[in-house]
């Protein structure tokens, strides 16, 4: 029996962890059909399972035990259609969020409340378990522009970046604050209030 995926909550990214625990590379990426292959050469070995943080892979001890997890995902009501947005700390799914470098500074001067996440693509989190962008700004009373850039050496050294993801707000040029580490999406209030902190202290000063 080879491990199975649940497609239905998996972003089906190359740098799923379980590809990197697999001992036998049975478990790799498929650059031809863009998808996480287990392949016949999986010894069931169960480290994959145990480096999927949403249970999205399943390795079965028993045959009834590998029909259950078989039927589970059949009967899964959850679809890539709620899983494909844009969320904190997971790679850009859009262009309509992405920037590059050469975009930065004139982002961060408009005059309007401007979120830019500095993430890692080499290191992106799960989708699942990340918190949506909409999610991050719907309670913010102001406008707000919301962008996303792929590590940059240069303005990781300009903005003192220790760490990614890392949120920085900006407004008229001016840096207001940056929350720096990656806040999943059961650490979704302590994001937010950290965020209302920043706007809301540089609304009184």
């Amino acid at each position: 029996m080879k491990a199975l995926i649940n497609f239905k909550i998996c972003d089906n990214a190359k740098e799923c962890g379980g590809i990197a625990a697999c001992p036998t590379n049975a478990m790799y990426f498929d650059e031809t059909k863009k998808s996480i292959i287990v392949d016949e050469t999986c010894i069931n070995c169960g480290l994959c399972e145990k480096e999927c943080p949403i249970g999205a892979i399943m390795v079965a001890n028993n045959d009834k035990q590998y029909q259950k997890y078989i039927s589970d995902i059949e009967n899964d009501s959850r679809t890539t259609k709620d899983l494909f947005v844009d969320r904190y700390g997971s790679a850009s799914l859009s262009e309509f969020f992405l920037i590059e470098g050469k975009e930065f500074e004139e982002k961060t001067k408009q005059n309007i409340l401007t979120f830019i996440e500095a993430f890692d693509s080499e290191i992106a989190e799960c989708l699942l378990k990340s918190i949506p962008i909409k999610a991050i700004t719907d309670k913010i009373t102001e406008e707000v522009y919301y962008y996303k850039i792929d590590k940059d050496e240069l303005i990781s050294k300009q903005q003192a970046i220790k760490e990614y993801p890392t949120l920085l707000i900006f407004k008229q040029g001016n840096l207001l604050g940056k929350i720096e580490g990656y806040y999943s999406i059961d650490q979704k209030d302590d994001f937010k209030a950290k965020i209302d902190q920043i706007v809301k202290y540089n609304k009184i000063n």
